[in-house]
């Protein structure tokens, strides 16, 4: 197996993601995650949060829902302009992204790369068409042709009187529709940010990478509404914030990771950028960098009839702010995190995350499990230590056996509880990196533990 199937086995074995409904033959491009998966999750989450929200004077959170008024997504530009490029089998009638069958084909043939992106739909067809290009199933295919990928549903149960609805495809409308809300409930100046985490929905046409493109998946974002003429300067600042969050946050190999300046611009837009990060298959989107001028508020102006404008509590000044957009995959990033981790070593696969990220800080061993003694100890300090940190109780098997399992799981530390404890009240401690073992008083273990997670 490759790293990519090693990390997939991986996740289903000890639990980060299994494949949804599984046991009816699963659902294409739908991941579930386990326990270990949504302890990893939730870790990104509240460190994202804490890193740029709590610790901003000037960015404030929402939450905003998956349904919106469906005017919304056609004031933005969602229903008639969200789209990838479709090709079909003549033959079987199986459907795939113009792009990614091209870029196989590169790579198949190692040929050099080329900036897909900036190709139209037509240019799409006509290199397919030029370099004969099949199917996977080696039948001739269609022309390309624009794929919506909102998806749609109804309000109402009666036929005739039933409302079309749109699961929203991305979290950041909320924040611009909201925008006058906040500025009436909050004392925030110009530039501030708002910030959302949230659930977003894509009609995918292929099947994706794992869960690297998926149907539903999470989203953070943080939109920052800034003076037109500061954009240059704020984009910077955001640049840096990003590298922070990936380089010293998550701790992730700087090696791995690349910006990427985006060639095609939507019309909107003056300046975007992709945080790529080097997969199995190659370098690939994690993350996104976008100055989208003040379009999105003058649009929902235009077509709500409310004034979305800010006034400037000195001056008196009233204008549109503009947005520099700071966005996230949580799930790209879980993905990522877990490669970035993943190492093989002589003995042992190991998953060397961050500490702060890993689903379990703590295990619990007692040395034997049919000794009532060191059971009872070893239980004491579990409970002790669970009021503090995600610990988890391992009495199962061999100690070796133990080992190895939280190293799988990238737990930062081990602690036994064994025979000498009952006469000194030290327990082992084994960390996850070094393998390396030391003798740690119980009373002794909330402050090894808070100078060192």
């Amino acid at each position: 197996m490759n790293k990519f199937e090693e990390i997939v086995s991986l996740c289903k074995r000890r639990g980060f993601v299994y494949p949804s409904s599984e046991i009816y033959g699963g659902l294409a491009n739908v991941y579930d995650y386990g326990p270990l998966g949504v302890e990893l999750l939730k870790n990104i989450r509240e460190l994202w949060w804490s890193e740029f929200v709590r610790k901003s004077p000037n960015t404030v959170g929402i939450e905003s829902q998956i349904f919106m008024h469906p005017d919304v997504w056609k004031a933005s530009g969602h229903v008639d302009g969200f789209s990838d490029p479709l090709v079909e089998d003549k033959v079987t009638h199986k459907r795939y992204r113009a792009d990614h069958l091209i870029e196989d084909w590169l790579t198949k043939n190692k040929k050099d790369k080329i900036d897909l992106d900036s190709l139209t739909t037509e240019e799409l067809s006509e290199f397919i068409k030029t370099n004969n290009i099949k199917s996977p199933d080696k039948n001739e295919l269609t022309q390309a042709k624009n794929f919506n990928l909102m998806f749609e549903t109804d309000l109402g149960t009666i036929e005739g009187e039933k409302s079309k609805l749109y699961l929203r495809a991305e979290t950041a409308q909320g924040m611009y529709v909201l925008f006058k809300n906040i500025l009436d409930s909050t004392r925030l100046k110009v530039p501030f940010g708002v910030a959302q985490q949230g659930k977003a929905f894509r009609n995918e046409i292929t099947k994706g990478k794992f869960i690297f493109r998926t149907l539903e998946f999470e989203q953070m974002e943080i939109q920052y509404f800034i003076r037109e003429e500061n954009w240059k300067e704020e984009f910077e600042s955001w640049r840096k914030k990003q590298e922070h969050w990936y380089y010293e946050t998550l701790g992730i190999d700087k090696s791995l990771l690349q910006w990427k300046p985006h060639t095609k611009l939507v019309f909107y837009a003056k300046a975007a950028e992709d945080m790529q990060y080097k997969f199995d298959w190659g370098f690939d989107e994690v993350g996104g960098l976008h100055y989208r001028t003040d379009y999105d508020l003058s649009t929902h102006t235009k077509h709500s009839g409310q004034d979305l404008s800010y006034t400037d509590p000195n001056t008196n000044e009233k204008f549109l702010p503009h947005v520099i957009e700071s966005t996230w995959g949580l799930n790209r990033a879980f993905f990522m995190v877990l490669d970035n981790a993943y190492t093989v070593e002589e003995t042992r696969v190991v998953l060397k995350l961050n500490k702060k990220l890993a689903p379990n800080k703590i295990a619990v061993f007692p040395l034997v499990s049919n000794k009532e003694q060191i059971t009872k100890k070893a239980e004491e300090v579990f409970n002790m230590l669970a009021e503090k940190y995600t610990t988890y109780w391992d009495d199962r098997g061999n100690i070796g056996k133990r080992y190895k399992y939280q190293d799988e799981v990238g737990t930062p530390y081990c602690v036994t509880i064994d025979y000498d404890t009952l006469e000194s009240n030290y327990v082992t401690i084994r960390d996850r990196d070094s393998m390396k073992q030391e003798k740690v008083l119980i009373q002794d273990l909330d402050s090894y533990f808070q100078a060192n997670l």
